[in-house]
């Protein structure tokens, strides 16, 4: 019997059923879809009304003003706002994929709402162009995301995407008069990837693209209505002689047609009822055509379609039906007289209830299909919009599958989650009346951002919870959205109601919460929410941008990231004033460490400033004295340049400094001598005209000036910077050799007992390859072995070897023997000598 009722409500159109279950009576008051321009989003979007300013309409109980009124698909007023944008007459009104509103004026003005009827800046902005601006707009056809306007110029717009709002000026048509109706291909159906507008025009239609214009389908107009199907390849169209065409969008072949009675006026409306049926709407009567005969449903009210993916919404002044191809499922159990496996399976149910022992007999009847009538039970259940007769569904489902052991057992679990998430959605507070398979093409996601941007957040809430799904997207959008409405309630006590919902989500960025509150002038609120922030490379921008410095260096020390400490550095330096910089950065060692190494790198002067600010008077010297040395560096620094004035005034500098600390005793000295020695050598290069002396050191200095033959100059700086006798005696004795002045070496090692001894002279002259100045100063050497290894040296082997002798080394001659391996007759002589050391009592 309950079958028979089922089907009691179905329209036969051909072979396949249809029926129009009511989803909701209308809970508003006073809305005449006659005298209101509506605009309904799809997946059981929101409704927008408001008066048509088109029409000459009686004002019952109402303001003269004019009101854009959103309502959900029950009829409950969700927003309303005062319509006062200026632009002229409302030409078109439609819904974007994001549920944006979209309004297009007469000049051609683009007015952007949200559900709440709050405007979305900047709509002063959004236009179609000077050209719509002239000639006024005065047709829109919407799709999706994007706009097509016709002016009165016969030029066409194209706003292809919402998201990205650039109107595109079409090819011109041509034309001189408005085409008979228009439909838009939208960009994702055609090969080029752009829309194509069809306007009926005659005999034909035009195809108009951005590149050009194309006629299509010659002979087959004129065409009153068209309308292109949901997936873009089918074309509905009702001629000038009553007929319906379904054909293909290149116009190739038309796939079906049916000719109508005698009729005055061409359908009001005309949408496609899924991919199987075309609905026409006149004034009171809705006919819906496809193979066979037509199934008519009669109004007394006006009406409104809403094509969805998988049927037809119906909006009246009363209430809200669903137009819809019946599930083969539920045809399978429902359809009088069915002896299918799911309406006996659902029988069963039936008389098991009544305890009926024909339960088992159906059972049996079915047990090798047993499988394929649960999941018709299952997906049956998935399609309706009655609660009682989904859970009358799933019990006969449950019921089938405790006899059948291959099946899948959470098939009917997925099932009860989906139906509890569609029932919640679709209850008349909520009003979103998605049938299954929209819910599939929605996805779950979607359905959660569009109940969060209803401010449905505890449901969307509860959803993601039951589906798993990541709930921080929907409390973070509450806790941003109860800032900006919670301008009334003290921080403290806003924290705390803040704080119980954030701590639902682990993990959940605070600092953006922060961010917001800032954004809405709650900076005390976002100092506080932020302190709870985690994460120090979130929490320290942040900070920074409310103005708590001192804070986010704290945090970003503590954190131990020097990225983050720079970054607090390098803000804190801009705003403050240098002392006031230093004071902060003092207390921090981190912080004044890593100061103190960029600005070692890049910022010699600020850091000079600090390290006075802060009494360290070595660490200004030693910059002053690195600044001389990269002065040294500058191309000029040569022959007398100006530039060592400088230097040695940086060396000064820093030698004054050093001499007020105690402990830098020893800089102090050395910068003294330094910049003394600077001195010198710029009097030289000057003197000399050679840039050779400058930046070299002592020594260098003293063997270059005797090397040039300035033996005063070389003389004075041993006398000015104390050289050891020793070291000058050395020093002047490689000089010497240098030049190959051996008459003044000579006269040098005769002034007086060089306090290096002799083996300086012998070893410069070997040096130089001269081996009989070596001569002259070898037999003064005093020490026997290094008299021998001399006049081995020199190749002298006999000399060397009564030297070694003398000395008494075994050692000694071994290595004079290898010293002359290729001389025989010097190898035996040193053998010899070993001989007598190794036995000293034989004579």
């Amino acid at each position: 019997m309950a079958a028979v009722t089922v089907a009691a409500e179905w329209q036969l159109l051909h072979n396949r059923y249809y029926r129009k279950p009511e989803l909701y009576q209308m809970q508003w008051k006073n809305v005449d879809l006659t005298r209101n321009k509506v605009a309904c989003a799809p997946f059981g979007g929101p409704i927008a009304v408001i008066r048509d300013d088109a029409k000459i309409v009686q004002l019952y109980a109402e303001s003269a003003l004019r009101k854009l009124r959103i309502f959900n698909s029950a009829g409950v007023q969700i927003s309303e706002t005062v319509w006062k944008n200026p632009g002229g007459r409302l030409i078109g009104m439609s819904w974007t994929d994001d549920q944006i509103l979209v309004c297009i004026t007469q000049d051609g003005t683009v007015y952007r709402y949200n559900i709440h009827a709050e405007p979305i800046e900047p709509n002063s902005q959004l236009t179609l162009g000077a050209d719509c601006f002239t000639h006024s707009v005065v047709e829109c056809i919407f799709w999706g995301n994007g706009v097509v306007c016709i002016n009165e110029a016969f030029q066409v717009y194209c706003i292809p995407d919402f998201n990205n709002p650039k109107p595109i000026k079409l090819a011109d048509t041509g034309l001189e008069d408005f085409p008979l109706c228009t439909a838009v291909i939208e960009p994702q159906y055609t090969m080029s990837g752009n829309v194509e507008v069809l306007m009926s025009v005659a005999d034909h239609v035009l195809l108009v693209e951005e590149d050009g214009v194309q006629q299509v389908g010659l002979g087959i107009g004129p065409l009153q209505k068209m309308v292109v199907s949901q997936n873009g390849k089918l074309l509905a169209a009702f001629t000038h002689d009553d007929k319906l065409l379904v054909m293909s969008t290149d116009f190739s072949s038309i796939i079906f047609d049916y000719t109508f009675e005698k009729s005055a006026l061409p359908p009001e409306q005309l949408a496609w009822c899924g991919l199987d049926s075309v609905l026409l709407y006149w004034d009171d009567k809705l006919l819906m055509v496809g193979p066979g005969d037509p199934v008519s449903y009669f109004y007394d009210e006006p009406v409104l379609l809403i094509p969805e993916c998988d049927g037809v919404r119906i909006l009246s002044n009363m209430s809200m039906e669903f137009l819809h191809r019946v599930p083969d499922s539920t045809v399978s159990i429902f359809q009088i007289g069915s002896t299918l496996p799911a309406a006996l399976l659902y029988d069963a149910l039936d008389h098991f209830d009544r305890r009926s022992a024909k339960a088992d007999e159906n059972l049996r009847l079915i047990r090798s299909s047993l499988p394929e009538a649960v999941e018709a039970c299952i997906d049956a259940a998935g399609h309706e919009f009655d609660v009682s007769l989904q859970w009358t569904l799933l019990r006969a489902a449950n019921y089938g599958q405790a006899f059948c052991s291959h099946f899948q057992r959470d098939r009917i679990q997925e099932m009860c989650k989906t139906l509890r998430v569609l029932n919640a959605v679709r209850h008349p507070d909520i009003g979103i009346p998605l049938s299954i398979q929209q819910y599939k093409l929605l996805t779950p996601a979607v359905l959660i951002a569009r109940l969060i941007n209803a401010h449905r957040h505890l449901l969307a809430l509860q959803i993601s919870e039951y589906l798993g799904m990541n709930q921080e997207v929907v409390v973070m959008h509450w806790t941003c959205t109860k800032i900006t409405a919670s301008a009334a309630i003290p921080d403290a006590t806003l924290l705390e109601m803040l704080l119980d919902k954030l701590k639902i989500c682990k993990g959940i960025s605070y600092a953006a919460v922060a961010a917001h509150a800032d954004k809405n002038g709650r900076r005390k609120l976002a100092a506080m929410l932020v302190e709870h922030e985690p994460r120090s490379s979130k929490q320290v921008p942040l900070l920074l941008s409310i103005g708590e410095e001192d804070t986010a260096l704290m945090k970003a020390t503590e954190s131990g990231d020097t990225d983050l400490v720079y970054l607090v550095l390098f803000h804190i330096w801009q705003k403050r004033p240098a002392l006031e910089f230093f004071g902060t950065i003092q207390a921090r060692p981190l912080a004044r460490d890593l100061f103190v190494n960029y600005a070692r790198h890049y910022k010699h002067e600020f850091l000079k400033d600090f390290f006075l600010s802060t009494g360290q008077l070595q660490d200004v010297a030693f910059l002053l004295w690195k600044e001389s040395w990269e002065l040294s560096k500058n191309p000029m620094a040569s022959k007398g340049s100006p530039l060592h004035g400088p230097r040695i005034k940086l060396i000064e500098k820093s030698q004054h400094l050093f001499a007020e600390t105690k402990e830098y005793v020893f800089e102090s000295k050395a910068a003294e001598e330094h910049a003394k020695l600077l001195r010198m050598q710029h009097e030289l290069e000057v003197t000399t005209k050679q840039a050779i002396f400058v930046d070299s050191s002592i020594s260098d200095t003293i063997r270059t000036c005797i090397v040039l033959g300035n033996h005063r100059a070389a003389a004075k700086v041993k006398t000015e910077f104390k050289v050891s006798e020793k070291r000058w005696y050395w020093l002047k004795v490689f000089a010497l050799a240098t030049i190959r002045d051996w008459d003044a070496l000579e006269k040098f090692s005769k002034e007086k007992r060089p306090p290096i001894g002799y083996r300086p002279f012998v070893e410069a002259c070997v040096d130089a390859d001269e081996k009989g100045e070596a001569l002259k100063y070898i037999p003064k050497l005093t020490d026997p072995r290094e008299r021998a290894e001399a006049y081995a040296r020199v190749g002298m082997a006999k000399e060397a070897a009564d030297a070694a002798s003398q000395a008494k080394d075994n050692e000694l001659l071994g290595r004079l023997k290898q010293t002359f391996a290729q001389n025989a007759a010097a190898s035996s002589i040193f053998d010899t000598l070993r001989d007598r050391l190794s036995f000293p009592s034989v004579s």
